[in-house]
């Protein structure tokens, strides 16, 4: 357990200068960093953006994976494009329905992408931006609407008195989908135009300032990739599944000179003291 945070917490030290996580911090967007050399693919990097939109902590998200944004709701196939998308490393752009930690659904758009090594081409990280639907006014559930404007006037049938039309304003005001009992919540949204190139934006400044802060240390990374992967490197999508294998084990290339370990579980690191960056 040591060793997988010690790997989270150097995540990003390793690659980058210790300022990056101040510049990001000054981010205004809602987004994670995700690290798929990591055993679970874990987050190693929250925004405060995404913080205050999620509901969570910094240390309740650091560690885990986005499955703990997920609900009964959430749909698997798009859950599933996601994880298409990783083991094929490249970037996705999905509307997505996840929850806060207070248990309310919230439709966003996802945007992925992946980072780049410009050494040897792996993928070092994955950015994820989190941009909030705005609502549509027209539920796919044509009962909606009667079924609020019933708990409103039933409100008001209840209490004949001056703060019934406040009564009246607050229930109308009210999200439907989180406050309205029994009804469903709406099949799907579509982002606009602007929140998709809000995310797309946000994205490319976050690039951005890890793409600066890779060049102080020499170990520059790159939106695209740069070089192709380097013989004996293992993909991302591999490395997760690696992970899921509890057991004390190495890999080794024999087609590479001195046939150097490729892999090591963390069950070995810990056994031995080892750490691989």
């Amino acid at each position: 357990m040591e060793s997988q945070l010690a790997r989270i917490e150097q995540s990003l030290n390793a690659r980058y200068t210790l300022w990056v996580r101040e510049d990001l911090d000054e981010l205004p967007d809602s987004f994670t960093i995700t690290d798929p050399t990591i055993s679970g693919h874990p987050i190693v990097f929250a925004s405060p953006g995404f913080l205050k939109m999620s509901g969570f902590s910094r240390e309740q998200v650091v560690g885990n994976n986005g499955r703990i944004f997920q609900g009964p709701k959430t749909n698997r196939k798009t859950v599933m494009e996601i994880r298409e998308a990783i083991r094929e490393e490249r970037a996705v752009r999905v509307h997505l329905l996840n929850y806060r930690k207070d248990g309310t659904p919230f439709w966003m758009l996802f945007q992925m992408s992946p980072v780049f090594s410009k050494e040897d081409g792996g993928v070092v990280h994955f950015i994820g931006v989190q941009v909030p639907i705005r609502r549509n006014k027209k539920l796919t559930d044509d009962g909606a609407d009667a079924a609020c404007n019933e708990i409103a006037f039933g409100s008001c049938r209840r209490e004949v008195c001056s703060d019934s039309l406040v009564e009246l304003t607050r229930v109308l005001a009210m999200d439907t989908d989180t406050n309205c009992k029994g009804v469903k919540i709406e099949e799907s949204r579509e982002a606009s135009e602007l929140e998709k190139q809000r995310a797309a934006t946000a994205i490319n400044n976050i690039l951005s300032v890890l793409t600066r802060y890779s060049e102080s240390t020499g170990r520059m990374v790159c939106g695209k990739r740069c070089s192709l992967p380097a013989a004996g490197l293992i993909n991302s999508s591999l490395n997760i599944s690696l992970g899921r294998i509890k057991q004390s084990f190495v890999l080794i290339d024999p087609h590479l000179p001195n046939m150097p370990v490729v892999y090591a579980s963390d069950a070995f690191l810990k056994l031995t003291g080892s750490q691989i960056l």
